[in-house]
């Protein structure tokens, strides 16, 4: 007989969380996305959030969205979360792996999550549902092969205090 706790999160609230808390790291003034990647027996193998590559200064470029030269959006430069969390990874394969993500993913970051093995995509949000870029990633994902699952918010509060 256990005494244990029963109301421990689930896998997919810990890694959500772990995704979003990851987004919170981003200096993006509009979109702060963060990615969680995970093996098949549940542990994390990288994390990643949208921001400029390593050396690009982001008191130097810019976080616009809009501009008539588009050297002068966050577009151009910005690195999405997954592909960060992609190339963060310094252990070799991620085949087989999840990926857990507070946005659904862009076709070029369907692309690389593809390439790089990954199996199954959890997403909390789709707010570009409906456009090119969202219609081909799914088009991909599933030629592809790549399960694809929007997460399932419970209504449970979880508050960290640093």
């Amino acid at each position: 007989m256990s005494d244990k706790r029963t109301d421990y999160i689930s896998w997919d609230e810990y890694f959500m969380a772990v995704a979003r808390l990851a987004g919170m790291r981003s200096k993006d003034p509009n979109s702060q996305v963060g990615s969680c990647i995970v093996s098949p027996d549940n542990k994390i193998l990288s994390i990643g959030y949208n921001g400029f590559p390593r050396g690009c200064s982001d008191e130097e470029f810019p976080w616009s969205r809009e501009d008539e030269d588009p050297l002068r959006t966050k577009y151009v430069y910005v690195t999405h979360s997954e592909l960060n969390a992609i190339l963060n990874y310094r252990g070799g394969s991620l085949e087989g792996s999840k990926l857990y993500v507070s946005l659904f993913p862009c076709n070029e970051c369907a692309k690389a999550i593809i390439q790089a093995g990954i199996k199954t995509v959890i997403y909390a949000e789709n707010k570009y549902e409906g456009t090119p870029a969202v219609t081909a990633s799914q088009m991909m994902f599933a030629a592809a092969g790549v399960e694809v699952r929007k997460y399932q918010a419970t209504d449970r509060v979880l508050e960290i205090k640093v």
